[in-house]
């Protein structure tokens, strides 16, 4: 259920001011949406940024999905005042929006080019997105061996792809949702499973012990 809306005079001042600016008509309210629109432009870009080494998007194409994800997050804003129920402050509440078109945008950039295969780097760091520091394991050949041969052989192809986009790419989980239109507790459960059998498989050659390892968190 919906928490209780904040009495209006209970609400914080800034967003009160927003509110009160964007529910009116004419000049105000065309100032509003343009000082909106340009806070929405700035978290879209900052966003876009901090994911910038996980996309394939680079460059002018990056800022355009910012801008987009801006406009379309702005839209969505506009309709929705009415269900904004002040249990945060309103760009709080705004920022949701940004973060989901940012994600969702990108998602779909991913999606149309996906990676064909894991590169050197992206192999090196996948033991460490599950604890395990190689430079402190004299098996640490063996490990990224094993872990490689699982991935390959052992995962399906609907495992893997999720897997690298998830654990090696950092890919959100929100972008995955609106690239490949899955219920969220679906890319839990092919993480889940993934790292499952790279455990068992660790497990079995002697590298980690039984209860070693966090990879199923």
């Amino acid at each position: 259920m919906k928490g209780a809306r904040v009495p209006a005079e209970d609400l914080d001042e800034g967003s009160s001011a927003w509110l009160h600016r964007l529910g009116t008509a004419g000049a105000e309210r065309r100032a509003a949406e343009r000082d909106l629109h340009a806070r929405l432009v700035r978290i879209a870009l900052a966003e876009t940024r901090r994911r910038a080494a996980s996309t394939p998007v680079t460059g002018p194409e990056l800022d355009d999905v910012a801008h987009q994800a801006a406009g379309d997050a702005m839209l969505a804003i506009l309709a929705k005042l009415a269900d904004f129920r002040g249990e945060s402050r309103f760009i709080t509440w705004a920022y949701r929006f940004v973060i989901l078109e940012v994600s969702a945008k990108l998602g779909r950039h991913y999606w149309r080019n996906p990676p064909v295969a894991l590169d050197a780097g992206q192999w090196q760091r996948l033991p460490d997105r599950f604890g395990i520091d190689l430079a402190r394991h004299a098996e640490a050949t063996g490990i990224l061996a094993e872990v490689r041969r699982v991935v390959d052989e052992e995962l399906t192809a609907h495992q893997r792809r999720i897997f690298v986009a998830v654990v090696v790419d950092q890919i959100p989980r929100d972008a995955l949702v609106a690239g490949l239109g899955l219920q969220k507790n679906a890319i839990y459960k092919v993480i889940f499973d993934a790292r499952r059998k790279i455990r068992r498989a660790l497990v079995a050659k002697g590298y980690l012990e039984e209860s070693g390892w966090s990879g199923d968190e």
